[in-house]
């Protein structure tokens, strides 16, 4: 195996729930040393523990090492400042605040080592009059546009589905940390990171802010539409499902209707670009689908994807953890929990041709990596690890 992309690099992982964790992933499958730090009982999204622990959980914290501390009592907050001296990036998503009444903060744990990273990761931000707002995905979604642009015309705004507020800002705080770590090398010194949900989600809406720039009309819900005026664009009822379908090209468009059989339209300058046929979606749309209804899923999307049309299958959860082209490429690997039983896990997204990625292991017990953790970072010997734990 070559080296990998972050190896030597130490994590001190304090995140929780869904954003913070999925950057610290990235990081431990690119071969960082991530120790999760954990309250008493372990992380709450653990549940308990046991049968109850949730598949996100496995899949967020899959490759890192565990660490019981209680960051309210004095003697857990000096191991953590031992810890943040070897350490190169500790993270947190915290309250905005909280950190700094434990006395942990950036400016301290800067003083302690002025090498370190340290990333932030909230929903509105460390500054600004809505940094206190409580932030779910939920209402991140509400705030920044996304549940007002999804769902049908005349029915109330709608959830998208998953966490996509929540991984998109682990996306961002995991580029904003490498890039910090690149910065390190030049200049020798560290810096803090922060990265915000709701501003990480500003630039998913770019077809939506187009729309509205160039109209000054905000744009309807349009759940099986484009806003940026693309026609087709849609979803479409098939025999036993549905196929997502759009063209974005003429030559896509022409393929398109001769293999509904509608080659009649090819040259009327009604329909010769997207932005002419959207004042005919609706009729495009039942004459696309008039053409599915009558065969399968699978017989459409074979005979748009030899077309060359960008088309899909809708499918459900466990098509998509069945999915063959992931697995091939090593990204969803089918795996055996002492307790969870058979699941499937994720690998990273990420590829690097000169590095590997790391081999995907399960994550562990509350605590169950500190005597080699504080061997490991702390230089103690196995006396001293003894006595260590001892005191406690």
């Amino acid at each position: 195996m070559n080296d990998q992309l972050l190896q030597g690099i130490r994590v001190l992982d304090l995140t929780q729930i869904f954003q913070g964790p999925y950057a610290t992933f990235l990081m431990a499958m690119a071969g960082a040393d991530v120790v999760k730090i954990e309250p008493v009982g372990g992380e709450r999204m653990r549940r308990g523990g046991g049968k109850d622990t949730p598949l996100a959980f496995a899949m967020l914290n899959s490759n890192k090492r565990s660490l019981v501390l209680d960051l309210k009592q004095q003697r857990d907050k000096e191991v953590l400042k031992n810890m943040a001296r070897a350490a190169d990036v500790i993270v947190e998503n915290f309250a905005p605040g909280t950190m700094d009444r434990l006395g942990l903060g950036w400016e301290t744990m800067q003083d302690l080592n002025p090498r370190l990273i340290y990333g932030t990761a909230t929903g509105y931000g460390i500054s600004g009059p809505d940094r206190d707002q409580l932030a779910m995905d939920h209402t991140v979604q509400a705030v920044c546009g996304i549940m007002s642009s999804t769902g049908n015309a005349g029915d109330p705004p709608v959830k998208a589905g998953g966490q996509i507020c929540d991984i998109m800002g682990g996306i961002h705080l995991y580029g904003g940390i490498v890039s910090a770590l690149l910065a390190r090398e030049r200049t020798g010194h560290g810096t803090r990171v922060e990265t915000a949900m709701a501003e990480a989600m500003y630039f998913t809406l770019g077809s939506e802010f187009s729309h509205y720039h160039r109209t000054g009309e905000l744009p309807e819900r349009r759940a099986d539409k484009s806003a940026a005026n693309i026609a087709p664009y849609g979803r479409y009822r098939c025999s036993d499902g549905w196929i997502a379908l759009l063209c974005v090209s003429e030559p896509q468009w022409e393929r398109l209707v001769r293999l509904i059989g509608r080659d009649d339209l090819i040259g009327n300058p009604d329909y010769a670009t997207g932005v002419l046929r959207h004042k005919f979606e609706t009729k495009i749309n039942q004459m696309i689908e008039y053409w599915t209804s009558t065969r399968s899923r699978g017989e459409v999307f074979m005979l748009a994807r030899d077309a060359r049309i960008p088309v899909a299958p809708v499918r459900d959860l466990s098509e998509v953890m069945a999915d063959r082209h992931m697995r091939e490429r090593g990204m969803l690997h089918d795996m055996q929990h002492p307790y969870m039983g058979d699941v499937v896990l994720p690998a990273s997204p990420l590829r690097y041709s000169q590095y590997e990625q790391s081999d995907l292991r399960f994550f562990p017990e509350p605590g169950a990596d500190e005597p080699d953790v504080y061997r490991e970072w702390l230089n103690l010997s196995e006396d001293e690890v003894q006595k260590f734990f001892d005191k406690v």
